[in-house]
């Protein structure tokens, strides 16, 4: 079973890091939650784009936001209409964990996301991948982050073989994520990685001849 068993050779690291800024610093989404570093309007964000495409959050993020423009405003609405407001974005689920999140938040950190890695996670809802999110888009921390995209692109670039999903390889997908943060320029470098994930290094039809990272990547050419 493929793991990556040593750190990971400085100039390879960097490399990976110059090349994939570069990149989106030239190809950067102009996306509306990129404009905020308020910590709820993140949240908000992140917790709509679970299992949704871009294109069907971003009317529906404003939307959301023009309703409730915080916290304590979220906290107050019966849970029915935060249903109401979310349809119909689907996985019904996360608008009620929304607003349970903004009724903790209010009731215990008065009325504020926190910005402890612990804490943060310990509000029903909010997973490590959330909370690395919130952290370095919002707070500016150091927190690495891992949804399917940045999964994908780690994998292909530093393993190449074996299933990405593998329960296996999880914690070597973290520890790399983590170890390949750029000190100071973490914000773009993470919103870099899941736009390289979203657009270049895709699923099904990867964009690997004009990839600027194909002769260091350990699936190139990759073939489904």
């Amino acid at each position: 079973m493929a793991k990556r068993k040593k750190p990971i050779d400085a100039k390879r690291r960097r490399t990976f890091q110059e090349r994939l800024l570069t990149w989106y610093a030239a190809n950067k989404r102009n996306l509306p939650w990129r404009n905020t570093s308020d910590p709820y309007n993140i949240l908000v964000s992140e917790i709509m784009l679970q299992q949704t495409q871009v294109e069907r959050v971003i009317p529906k993020y404003a939307e959301f936001l023009h309703k409730y423009p915080t916290l304590e405003a979220l906290a107050k609405a019966p849970v029915e209409d935060v249903r109401r407001t979310w349809y119909p974005l689907g996985y019904n689920i996360r608008p009620e964990r929304l607003h349970s999140i903004a009724r903790e938040a209010v009731e215990k950190y008065g009325g504020r996301i926190p910005d402890d890695p612990e804490v943060l996670q310990s509000l029903k809802g909010i997973g490590r991948y959330t909370a690395g999110a919130v952290l370095s888009f919002a707070f500016g921390r150091e927190a690495p982050i891992l949804d399917t995209n940045v999964r994908r692109v780690l994998h292909r670039v530093f393993i190449g073989e074996g299933n990405a999903k593998s329960y296996s390889l999880q914690k070597d997908l973290w520890e790399l994520s983590e170890a390949l943060l750029p000190a100071g320029k973490v914000y773009d470098f993470n919103q870099a990685l899941m736009d390289f994930g979203a657009t270049v290094c895709t699923a099904r039809k990867p964009v690997c001849l004009l990839c600027p990272l194909n002769d260091c990547c350990k699936a190139f050419p990759y073939t489904p």
